[in-house]
């Protein structure tokens, strides 16, 4: 009787791991190969963190980075396009007008290109960026040059309720190259008693301006056209 109890105890402990399968590790490597994959995978997802992490650093530094703005774009106003169109219009109505008085238009058509008034109002938004009031504080002097002489037009104050800050005499001229020149005398018209009135006179797309401040001793700005 002792000895079937003994039996049955000694088959109710259980299999000794030397006795498994030659396929199983021992407890010391299985516990290396736990270590090292623990480990070789915590440092691939640090890794793939500092990694992620550069480059939304990257991306974060580079959205904050933005273009700084020019002179131009801090001293630009709205309002100074639709001042610049009246005093482009002005320009032009000053001129027709001085065709009828006694000077260099004088004539019965004054053409004046398209052009040259585009270039007047780049050339005015230009020189005028940089005052404290803008084409407001401007005072226009209107000059036509004819040889060696240089006749004025008139003056005009973009606002003529705000004390000028600079003033600007434009310096315009005749058309002198091409054809025109050449058959422009064959539409006078010629008496004993009056002078000689031409029939048309055409501006060129060429002229001086001279910028000159009026709140400071600084030498004049002349720019040719």
């Amino acid at each position: 009787m002792p000895a079937l109890s003994a039996a049955s105890d000694t088959c109710s402990l259980p299999p000794s791991p030397v006795d498994g399968s030659p396929r199983r590790l021992s407890w010391g490597k299985l516990v290396q190969r736990l270590t090292d994959f623990s480990t070789s995978g915590s440092g691939s997802s640090i890794e793939s963190v500092s990694n992620s992490g550069s480059r939304s650093d990257l991306s974060d530094s580079g959205s904050d980075v933005s273009p700084s703005p020019s002179e131009e774009d801090l001293f630009y106003d709205p309002m100074e396009e639709t001042i610049l169109k009246e005093v482009v219009d002005l320009i032009a109505g000053s001129l027709r007008e001085a065709k009828d008085s006694d000077c260099a238009l004088r004539c019965a058509k004054l053409l004046i290109p398209e052009k040259l008034l585009e270039h007047i109002g780049q050339e005015l938004l230009h020189l005028a960026a940089s005052e404290p009031c803008g084409l407001r504080g401007a005072l226009i002097d209107l000059c036509v040059e004819h040889g060696a002489a240089c006749d004025s037009m008139g003056q005009l104050s973009v606002d003529p309720y705000l004390v000028p800050t600079f003033q600007l005499t434009l310096v315009l001229r005749l058309e002198s190259g091409g054809l025109w020149p050449k058959i422009q005398g064959l539409f006078s018209t010629k008496s004993p008693s009056t002078p000689v009135v031409r029939q048309a006179i055409k501006l060129s797309t060429g002229f001086r301006v001279i910028k000159k401040k009026l709140y400071c001793s600084e030498e004049l700005l002349i720019e040719e056209c």
